[in-house]
């Protein structure tokens, strides 16, 4: 009994040190194929556990609500957002490539949750990461270098989100 649980824990625990370095790799070489499994297993759980807190005060990810360029449907991402001198910017671990910064693009405007606040933005601009990478934390710094994190999203905040 105690040799078959540890067994499993063992499993278990090469299982998850499998996924982190496949996710590694994904990221840093920025392979299509390894890429897509990555962000369909995200967008499938990690994302789906996040939704529930996310945008909330003192949660670590923000809520990033678009419209879709073609459903026209109001979806909800999850995200990383820092405060800038105008706005926020957003460290894209995909690059900008994904639905939802297309999405935001089309529309030209988003609505961003975070810490329990709504800001309207708008004008969205890609900016490489290495010229804003001093606004994030150093943990998140940390992780860009990890992840190979090369792009960032500027979002300006909307007249009607100005302080």
């Amino acid at each position: 009994m105690v040799r078959r649980l540890f067994l499993f824990i063992c499993t278990l625990v090469l299982g998850l040190v499998a996924w982190l370095m496949f996710v590694v790799v994904a990221m840093r070489t920025r392979s299509a194929s390894m890429l897509g499994i990555v962000r369909r297993f995200n967008r499938a759980f990690t994302n789906k556990l996040q939704r529930g807190s996310a945008g909330t005060a003192g949660a670590n990810a923000s809520l990033i609500q678009h419209r879709g360029r073609k459903s026209g449907l109001t979806y909800e991402t999850p995200i990383v957002a820092v405060a800038d001198d105008d706005g926020f910017l957003i460290a894209l671990p995909y690059g900008a490539d994904t639905d939802w910064v297309k999405n935001v693009f089309a529309a030209g405007s988003a609505v961003l949750i975070t810490g329990g606040e709504v800001h309207t933005l708008a004008r969205p601009e890609l900016v490489p990461l290495v010229a804003v990478n001093a606004s994030f934390s150093a943990r998140e710094q940390n992780m860009h270098r990890w992840f190979g994190v090369e792009e960032s999203l500027r979002l300006r905040r909307g007249e009607a989100d100005r302080p």
